[in-house]
């Protein structure tokens, strides 16, 4: 049934919000579908709808609706990013770069989109590239552990383990229950050759995250 008035719409989507948070993926996508058909120009709904799909791992509707978010409001920071995020896993590295490189335009203080974009170019292989993202990261957010660990993965690429560890030990301080942080320790520990330390460091990540 669809509705003309936007004060439904918007309790369509908050509903679906309620439903995402206690799990309920299927029911959330329905209520922001009921909230788009009530308002089609509800830039939040097709956005939250994005981001329902891609925990449900529909991937290419996720890009779908994060599109129709952008095309709607051009500047929407997190659109760009968390679609940014979803063309990564469909493994389309060039587009991503794309759509983190938009949202910094939008908001050149958003440190997540520069960790996100550092963690692309990385995949591409592009590490000098990665590192200046993930270093102006940290300017932004000096506590931002996950930026640290993924400097800290992207020094044990280059080689630089002793340095790698440090970074990975500087997220583990800002946030001990950092499974991943734990893991990129465990992988520069290794390179090493330190490996009761890695055992150690893997362990700590498996306790944290068993399905790690």
């Amino acid at each position: 049934q669809t509705c003309a008035l936007p004060i439904f719409a918007e309790a369509h989507s908050n509903l679906g919000i309620a439903l995402h948070e206690l799990g309920c993926l299927d029911e959330a996508v329905a209520a922001h579908h009921r909230a788009i058909d009530c308002q089609p120009d509800f830039v939040a709904a097709h956005y939250n709808l994005g981001n329902t799909l891609k925990a449900l791992g529909r991937l290419d509707e996720a890009v779908a609706a994060y599109n129709h978010a952008i095309r709607l409001k051009p500047d929407f920071v997190a659109a760009h990013s968390n679609l940014g995020n979803v063309l990564k896993e469909l493994g389309h590295l060039e587009d991503a770069v794309a759509a983190f490189q938009i949202a910094i335009r939008c908001k050149p203080d958003y440190a997540e989109a520069y960790s996100n974009l550092g963690n692309v170019l990385k995949d591409l292989g592009r590490l000098d590239e990665a590192m200046a993202a993930y270093h102006h990261a940290i300017r932004l957010e000096p506590d931002f552990a996950g930026a640290h660990s993924n400097l800290g993965s992207a020094l044990k690429e280059l080689g630089r383990l002793d340095e790698a560890v440090a970074a990975c030990n500087h997220a583990i301080r800002l946030k001990p229950d950092f499974a991943e942080a734990h893991s990129n320790l465990g992988t520069a520990l290794q390179e090493l050759g330190r490996l009761d330390a890695a055992m150690a460091a893997y362990n700590a990540a498996i306790s944290l995250k068993p399905d790690l």
